[in-house]
């Protein structure tokens, strides 16, 4: 199968096999994106009103109805075994379409824990090397990237539960707009300092050195 063309619409919403709530917030930030589908993930498809333009994975265990309803959609096959995940597979086709913005929803909850650390850690690489927005979401959970340079100013309401996980020492953190504000704090990694804050009006983190995720609850 061909590559897809490059065009001028750079944001990608890839979905993946994890827990997803479709609440309003998730449908407008993926309306009017391109779609990929990541083997299971295509179960999302139908409750988020989206058809995706390619379907990636090795369908070892896709449920057969799964397969039957979404027969129309072009496949991208790969054996079972193999150095990549499905969802990663499904980032790397985006890339190549030209994606400037991630939107990975189910990447975010369900059985396996490792499939979520990877999928934060991903969008730090991401992030870092190539200067990709990612958003990790699963409806009522989200995480992005924090890495020093601009500031970060997530749209949350006012009230939103979140945390800052350090993925290593970070320096001269500063949080504002927020319950427990910080000022050019040092931060050990694994420290519980920036765990559970609480958003208030005008968020605004910012970071000298290191590298972090920012991970939000919502309340649906």
């Amino acid at each position: 199968m061909a590559a897809p063309t490059q065009d001028r619409d750079a944001r990608f919403a890839i979905l993946m096999d994890g827990d997803l709530t479709p609440t309003d917030r998730l449908r407008s930030q993926v309306a009017g994106a391109r779609v990929i589908a990541a083997d299971g993930g295509m179960r999302h498809a139908a409750a988020l009103d989206l058809e995706p333009e390619v379907w990636v994975g090795d369908f070892d265990s896709t449920p057969d109805d799964l397969l039957g309803r979404n027969g129309h959609v072009p496949r991208q096959d790969h054996p079972a075994r193999k150095a990549v995940s499905d969802g990663e597979l499904a980032v790397m086709r985006a890339l190549d379409a030209g994606a400037r913005s991630l939107v990975l929803c189910g990447a975010m909850g369900g059985p396996r824990s490792d499939h979520m650390l990877f999928h934060i850690m991903m969008a730090l690489r991401l992030t870092g090397e190539r200067d990709i927005k990612v958003l990790l979401t699963s409806g009522t959970e989200e995480a992005m990237p924090l890495l020093p340079g601009e500031p970060a100013m997530p749209d949350w309401p006012a009230g939103t539960l979140f945390s800052v996980i350090p993925f290593s020492p970070l320096s001269r953190l500063t949080i504002e707009g927020a319950d427990w504000p910080l000022d050019a704090v040092e931060v050990a990694m694994g420290s519980s300092l920036t765990l559970s804050n609480v958003s208030a009006e005008g968020l605004r983190i910012l970071l000298g050195s290191g590298t972090a995720a920012l991970v939000a609850s919502f309340d649906v």
